[in-house]
């Protein structure tokens, strides 16, 4: 990467400025609220709950839910829908056969999201209105409220998953991705401010300089663990074409440790947030069932740390399986390309030896995973800790930036190609007369 060989890219500036725009688009939204609202009543709310699952729902919200703004509910409705499709569509018989058909049946599958979002943001969008209102903060309580509440908090999740899309398709990275780490990182330098004068109070210097230090050996571990490959040799044949004898040549196959990347996080972290979201604002009025999830399923909780550990684990090994890494696919890839691993028939044997490969590779992956995720849940739950300072928020920052690195990068590597190939059609069209023939001897 180099300024010069940004400057000349023009398609890239223009994939980059259209993202920010839409960003920034997301921000503002941010700051609109929901009518009805009683902000002093809300303000007051949160800076007790802040502490708790609140902080939680803030980060992923990107502060939205602490004004309680249009897009409160955030991108999570589409979240849990693309989770019950994928899961759907490794145990239904007709959607397996969709995610065959290529494009169209990605195509389907992603309008089946689409629906699946709608119904889940209207479910927790209605609970959300009865427990503002059980909670004393509307304004005005009633049916208008709850009508005018579903509307806007409805409208405002499908706004932000087409802007996803459109970041996605025109922009550079992962729309969902960058909503996410935009909305975390707008709300750093708060949650900074908070727990340094929260440290100046206590005058607890040590514990501070302790936090600094976890995040930046989090951000190194993260690093490392993201660049770390596992190589399996590829062996391609001798060739004969026409009356050439090409020799065979040999590469490796990279797999990487956490092929999945941070969406078992993500979708771990929503499956955790989806049962306990409308009991947050419920206050005291709860009936015994979302008592018992308050009470067992709050940060730090064992059970809380059980079921987020066994969701990064059950969703690397399903995502990476069904969608970032096919044993079959890559089998099936290799044996057309007529490669082969050294000692392993094609077909079938080199499948079943992906799959032995990528599920050992996994216990580490998922370990990794599990560990920077509940670590600082541990810490934070004891020292109080800000949950920006937490290892999902870390992990979704580092590996949303790498990734949007990476493509980049690939975006100037492409231009310079692009670039290396019109200079020599130039050259070959400024020849003039006949081409001279190889000197006889």
């Amino acid at each position: 990467m180099s300024w010069s060989a940004f400057g000349k890219a023009t398609e890239l500036r223009q994939r980059i400025v259209f993202t920010l725009g839409l960003l920034i688009v997301y921000r503002l939204g941010t700051y609109i609220p929901v009518p009805g609202i009683d902000g002093a009543a809300l303000r007051d709310f949160f800076e007790q709950a802040s502490a708790g699952l609140g902080g939680v729902l803030d980060m992923f919200t990107g502060g939205a839910i602490s004004r309680m703004g249009i897009f409160a509910l955030g991108i999570m409705p589409y979240i849990s829908a693309s989770i019950i499709v994928q899961l759907m569509g490794a145990m239904y018989e007709p959607w397996k056969q969709l995610k065959k058909e290529g494009e169209q049946g990605r195509k389907k599958l992603n309008q089946y999201t689409r629906y699946g979002t709608v119904g889940l943001a209207l479910f927790q969008a209605w609970g959300l209105a009865v427990s503002l209102e059980a909670g004393g903060l509307a304004q005005d309580p009633g049916m208008f409220f709850r009508v005018a509440c579903v509307v806007t908090l409805v409208g405002g999740t499908m706004f932000l998953m087409w802007l996803g899309e459109q970041i996605t398709a025109r922009g550079i990275g992962n729309g969902i991705s960058l909503i996410i780490f935009v909305g975390i990182i707008a709300e750093l330098p708060a949650a900074l401010a908070q727990f340094l004068a929260q440290g100046q109070q206590t005058r607890s210097a040590a514990l501070v300089i302790g936090v600094i230090l976890m995040v930046v050996g989090t951000i190194t571990f993260v690093v490392f663990m993201e660049r770390s490959l596992r190589k399996i040799h590829i062996q391609y044949p001798r060739r004969q074409v026409g009356m050439k004898m090409y020799d065979g040549g040999s590469s490796h196959l990279p797999v990487k440790v956490n092929p999945a990347g941070v969406i078992p996080a993500i979708f771990a972290s929503s499956l955790l947030l989806l049962p306990t979201t409308i009991s947050t604002f419920s206050g005291g009025d709860t009936g015994p069932v979302m008592s018992w999830i308050q009470a067992n399923f709050g940060p730090g909780q064992p059970l809380n740390l059980l079921f987020f550990t066994s969701m990064i684990v059950f969703f690397t090994y399903f995502y990476t399986q069904q969608v970032a890494f096919k044993p079959e696919d890559v089998a099936e890839n290799l044996k057309n390309q007529n490669g082969f691993i050294p000692g392993i028939r094609p077909g079938k044997k080199t499948e079943e030896y992906l799959e032995y490969v990528v599920v050992r590779i996994l216990v580490l992956g998922s370990g990794y995973l599990a560990l920077v995720c509940l670590l600082p849940e541990i810490l934070r739950a004891r020292f109080a800790v800000p949950f920006y300072f937490g290892g999902t928020s870390v992990l979704i920052i580092v590996s949303v930036t790498m990734d949007t690195v990476e493509r980049v990068q690939s975006h100037l590597l492409a231009h310079q190609y692009e670039g290396l190939i019109e200079k020599s059609q130039l050259r070959g069209k400024k020849r003039t007369g006949p081409r001279k023939g190889p000197a006889r001897r």
